[in-house]
């Protein structure tokens, strides 16, 4: 059977890889939407797509060396590779310097110039190496298309990009630039569109997320609990939380706002980083042990049942085994639910690198894993405290089982169930039965919440 139509090309691939933190995991959502809007469409299987974007990640240590590994490893059997496109942190921290290394690169894009990627495309396609690394004045989220609900029933929304607070090991003021607050009416609008797509939960992100500012709806300037709180009044948004904090960003008002907004989940994530107040000024944190243990009391006294969490670095040079014992008592003064905790590694260009008393590896090693018991420890407390209570959970995923989902609690624990008529985006309230270091057991008290 013959036809006079001709053929159609088959719609190209593309496959986006992120690393590192939540607005990274944002920023490739938004990446695959654009990509989508200009033809292309998800691969089925992420090494045979016709466009790769690493979307990296430069704060661990050998990050650089990660994303050339990660390079490497697309090369396909015949001797070919797909288009490749280096995004995110790496990008605008390593530059030219990738296209150089890595001669099968053809796109090279930090975080602050993403939306101009199918441009980049377009000239890789041509030939060119397409290299953009501008940090433009003009917001690159009014050229990124308007969002919609995906599969999920939870959602990232960045709310405030960059840092102004330049701690002296840390990248990002260098890569992500200074700190900027999108517009109150664009983070509602975008909102609202993924409340519309089936969304029930949104986490606000930012790199300091309780420094957003903006002027509301009529003109009236608010901080972050004046978004959160007029977040809380859209109709099927059931759940908000946000996260990066700072201390010094933790106002009257945010702290209020746990207490007085039933939608905002009672879990706070606020790294401290050291215990030592020493330790905190060589880091340039602006805050100390005792500013950060008031703010930590004074949000308690609001919602008395939160969640805390919160980050640390060990091995910071010049840290003595007191200031480290004086990080073991902040954290047992605080009583984490959970919190990250890392040895700290040299990011090239911060003040940090080049300090003097760098620490020893095998130190760095014996002290985390010190630290990490105790916050194991603290956590599986925490856990174990929630057995026999009733909560409500939002389920998000399938577990291993069959009939079995996972959801998260109001305290950000993962909890399985299984019960019949359940399904993914459901609300459903359930009673806690058992507790594991990383995840919770629950039966179900009634039936879902659709």
């Amino acid at each position: 059977m013959t036809s006079d139509s001709p053929a159609k090309n088959p719609a190209k691939t593309f496959h986006v890889k992120s690393f590192g933190c939540q607005m990274n995991v944002y920023d490739g959502e938004r990446m695959a939407e654009m990509l989508g809007t200009q033809g292309y469409v998800p691969a089925a299987d992420g090494a045979h797509a016709d466009l790769v974007v690493l979307n990296t990640c430069h704060i661990r240590e050998k990050a650089a060396e990660k994303v050339y590994s990660d390079i490497g490893r697309l090369k396909r059997e015949d001797g070919s590779t797909p288009t490749i496109a280096v995004a995110g942190c790496v990008a605008q921290a390593e530059g030219a310097e990738i296209a150089r290394r890595a001669p099968s690169v053809d796109v090279v894009v930090g975080p602050q110039a993403y939306h101009r990627l199918p441009d980049l495309i377009a000239r890789a396609e041509r030939g060119e190496k397409a290299i953009d690394l501008d940090m433009p004045l003009e917001s690159k989220f009014g050229a990124l298309p308007k969002r919609a609900g995906g599969q999920r029933p939870t959602a990232f929304l960045t709310v405030q990009e960059g840092c102004d607070k330049f701690c002296t090991y840390c990248v990002v003021p260098y890569t992500r630039g200074a700190e900027i607050s999108r517009p109150f009416g664009d983070l509602i609008a975008e909102a609202r569109a993924l409340v519309a797509g089936g969304v029930r939960e949104i986490t606000l992100l930012g790199q300091n997320v309780n420094a957003w500012d903006g002027e509301d709806g009529k003109g009236r300037a608010i901080g972050l609990d004046g978004l959160i709180r007029e977040l809380a009044r859209e109709d099927g948004l059931e759940r908000i939380r946000y996260t990066t904090s700072h201390p010094n960003d933790m106002t009257d008002g945010l702290i209020a706002a746990h207490g007085e907004i039933d939608k905002l989940m009672p879990f706070l994530h606020l790294p401290v980083q050291a215990g030592s107040d020493r330790i905190l000024a060589a880091m340039n944190r602006s805050h100390s042990v005792d500013s950060y243990l008031r703010v930590i009391e004074r949000v308690r006294a609001a919602r008395p049942d939160i969640a805390i969490s919160g980050d640390f670095i060990v091995g910071f040079p010049g840290e003595s085994e007191a200031d480290f014992e004086a990080t073991l008592d902040i954290v047992r003064a605080t009583n984490y639910a959970m919190a990250y905790s890392f040895k700290y590694s040299r990011r090239p260009g911060t003040p940090a690198a080049t300090m003097d008393e760098q620490i020893d590896e095998a130190v760095m090693n014996d002290r985390l894993q010190r630290l990490q018991a105790l916050l194991n420890q603290q956590q599986q407390a925490f856990n174990e405290a929630t057995v026999g209570r009733a909560t409500r959970l939002l389920l998000e995923r399938k577990g291993k089982h069959d009939g079995q989902l996972i959801g998260k609690s109001p305290w950000l624990q993962s909890v399985h169930v299984t019960a019949p008529g359940l399904a993914i985006g459901d609300m459903t309230d359930v009673r806690i039965t058992s507790a594991g270091p990383n995840s919770l057991g629950a039966e179900p008290l009634m039936e879902a919440v659709a």
